[in-house]
């Protein structure tokens, strides 16, 4: 659970609902190729249930009551990373703090693979 704590009082939300709006916005983003595992967990959890996993490839942490969020990639061979990279930042950015009203003041992008297609 992601806990902010506000003047109102204190807001909870899964890592899951922000993985779900999370991946799919990344997967909208030309040149992503899809999310990579992050961890020795994941990787793991994804054999025993057929790589489906919702938070494959992010991983999202409240700091000081504001959202970063890791991101790990694959990538289309030939494409500009850095154009990909920002497209991704900005696209999270907003779908995150739209869906959310969370603000977020990190998308740290990192690119795993390279895949051709």
């Amino acid at each position: 659970m992601i806990r902010i704590e506000t003047h109102l009082g204190l807001i909870e939300v899964s890592e899951n609902y922000f993985a779900d709006i999370i991946g799919q916005a990344v997967s909208e983003c030309f040149g992503v190729s899809g999310l990579v595992n992050t961890t020795a967990t994941q990787s793991v959890r994804s054999l025993f249930s057929r790589g489906n996993l919702r938070d494959k490839g992010v991983r999202v942490r409240a700091v000081d009551g504001q959202l970063v969020i890791d991101l790990h990639i694959a990538v289309t061979y030939g494409v500009n990373i850095s154009a990909i990279a920002a497209s991704i930042v900005n696209k999270v950015s907003y779908t995150v703090e739209e869906a959310s009203g969370m603000r977020v003041t990190e998308v740290n992008v990192f690119v795993e693979e390279m895949l051709a297609e």
